[in-house]
């Protein structure tokens, strides 16, 4: 019988924050990049990351400006490079992209995005349940590419949301309940019994720390 894989650990680090944070969907809209304070951020994430120096064996970015800007100070801290995966994108949200958060604030859609968001999807876009199967799809191919490591991955608030969902056995339409803040680090211990959640939304902390209890 031959062994069960080693546990990796997967660091989901949602990108820095830009101009529109708070204010508009900006999806996957290109050519918004880090705010001044979002650089900050970054750096920042980078000095707590930095410490697990080569057990990472890679950082991985969605291909947007904003994470891969957010990733960069986290290689160049670990002395790698940045790859690319389109499974870590913003959710598509279709003609909802560029829109001010307090307009869609307003539409009857808007209770469904945040009380039934399994049930919704994105005019022209996305729905909340691909985004969930796309993104729980690409963290279990990083996690069968470095069996035993740690992988950083820099993504958005949504599908790092709902990839903590998932490892924690969540009903998708309790996602929104979960908060993902700004260059905050989700750690997830992904073994063969299953994946364990170590922290979400971690700011602060010495993540080298971490371990199942």
């Amino acid at each position: 019988m031959s062994k069960p894989p080693a546990p990796t650990l997967v660091l989901l680090v949602r990108h820095g924050q830009t101009p529109t944070t708070g204010t508009t969907l900006p999806g996957r809209a290109k050519g918004l990049h880090l705010a001044e304070k979002g650089e900050q951020q970054a750096a920042a994430v980078a000095e707590r990351i930095a410490p697990f120096g080569d057990k990472v064996a890679a950082v991985y970015s969605s291909p947007l400006e904003r994470t891969r800007e957010t990733a960069a100070p986290i290689a160049k801290a670990l002395r790698t490079r940045v790859r690319s995966s389109r499974g870590l994108l913003e959710c598509d949200f279709g003609e909802w992209t560029g829109a001010q958060l307090k307009a869609l604030g307003k539409l009857p859609e808007w209770k469904q995005v945040q009380r039934y968001p399994s049930g919704f999807r994105f005019p022209g876009g996305e729905s909340f349940t691909e985004m969930q199967m796309r993104i729980t799809d690409a963290v279990a191919k990083l996690v069968a590419s470095h069996p035993g490591k740690a992988v950083v991955a820099v993504s958005h608030a949504d599908p790092i949301k709902a990839a903590v969902a998932h490892a924690m056995g969540t009903h998708l339409d309790l996602f929104q309940r979960i908060v993902v803040s700004p260059c905050s680090v989700t750690a997830i211990l992904y073994t063969a019994d299953g994946p364990v959640v170590l922290c979400v939304n971690s700011t602060g902390r010495d993540l080298t720390t971490l371990a199942p209890s």
